[in-house]
């Protein structure tokens, strides 16, 4: 299989912003010239791909960090699936 067959690996997201900060999307990779998408958040459509080629508009994204700076700061994402629990939780805002 070619390297250009292959699905890209995630890449690195950078840092993340403190609450209220700015993403730095200049990488190529977090916009996709070829088809707009719902964004995971608003669900308007965007050309922005988050760090695991999700598509968000940037501004939704530094939104949802600012609302939710721990599971920012730990990796995760608004789409990213939850982990496994023994029992879910009612306050869960997990979008």
């Amino acid at each position: 299989m070619s390297t250009r067959a292959r699905k890209a690996e995630p890449f690195e997201p950078g840092l993340v912003p403190a609450p209220g900060g700015f993403l730095d999307w200049r990488d190529g990779r977090h916009f996709d010239r070829w088809q707009d998408r719902p964004c995971a958040l608003c669900t308007k459509p965007t050309p922005m791909r988050s760090h695991r080629d999700e598509p968000v508009h940037k501004v939704c994204a530094e939104a949802w960090i600012t609302a939710n700076p721990v599971k920012a700061r730990q990796g995760r994402f608004a789409s990213d699936p939850q982990p496994k629990r023994s029992r879910a939780k009612a306050d869960d805002d997990h979008a």
